[in-house]
């Protein structure tokens, strides 16, 4: 019996290691992501960012996974919609140009892929959020 639990003890840490230890290291973690977020604006293909990493594709894929998560292209698709509801906030750039400038490839993709993240349309959420600003009273203008 306590070979038992002391086997089952072992094999449990075992199991812990090797679970932390299949992420990306934090150094590759940050150049990953350094590198998406510069080139959020691009085309981006997990090979070229398991390259930088010096792994192969599907390696990489898992690692990067295990440490974030979610998937290199769920986690750049997240990155580039949080830029376009940046963008949406703060600029008064068109829907077409925030598309383009957070790497999608259309306004049609990349409403759909706002609107399957947000459960609301890219024209609808700046609406709500320049509704949501503090106006002032003599102007009716955004501060």
């Amino acid at each position: 019996m306590a070979y038992l639990q002391h086997s089952t003890a072992r094999a449990t840490v075992a199991r812990t290691q090797v679970k932390s230890a299949s992420g990306l290291s934090a150094q590759r973690e940050r150049l990953v992501k350094r590198l998406i977020l510069d080139r959020l604006g691009e085309t981006l293909q997990v090979s070229e960012l398991a390259q930088a990493c010096s792994l192969s594709r599907s390696h990489f894929s898992r690692a990067f996974k295990c440490s974030t998560g979610c998937s290199p292209q769920e986690w750049i698709r997240q990155q580039r919609i949080a830029r376009a509801k940046h963008l949406i906030q703060h600029t008064d750039l068109s829907l077409t140009q925030i598309s383009l400038e957070c790497g999608f490839c259309d306004q049609a993709h990349f409403c759909h892929m706002f609107t399957r993240s947000e459960g609301i349309n890219p024209f609808a959420w700046r609406c709500r959020v320049v509704r949501a600003l503090p106006t002032s009273p003599a102007c009716g203008q955004r501060h």
